[in-house]
């Protein structure tokens, strides 16, 4: 139609979603389905970064736990750009997940795994 700006369609893929439970071992912790927004992106050792179309925009450093962002940053970040594959990766030794953005403030667990070591 002339005059209607035309539509764009998503670009990302919506992932099915996993399970969340027990991570890796009773000590480590648990996989939450839905990652909490009060979440601090940190997994200590090994890897911990958030993604944008799998351009790593922030990772895990040297920071103090009270400077680590939450995933409210990001969500919030994600709410201005929703058209795109937002995803929260944190990967420990012993156990390892992957959020997906699927919606406003719903960040899905789409992968777990056993960890780097």
């Amino acid at each position: 139609m002339v005059g209607q700006p035309r539509r764009r369609k998503k670009k990302w893929k919506r992932l099915p979603p996993v399970q969340g439970g027990v991570a890796g071992c009773l000590n480590c912790g648990y996989a939450h389905t839905t990652l909490p927004l009060h979440y601090r992106i940190a997994v200590g050792f090994g890897d911990a970064h958030v993604s944008r179309d799998g351009v790593v925009i922030w990772r895990e450093g040297n920071e103090t736990w009270k400077k680590l962002p939450t995933l409210r940053t990001f969500e919030n970040m994600a709410a201005k750009d929703p058209r795109h594959d937002w995803r929260a990766v944190l990967d420990g030794p012993l156990h390892g997940e992957t959020y997906q953005r699927q919606a406003p403030k719903e960040w899905v667990l789409v992968a777990r795994n056993q960890g780097f070591a």
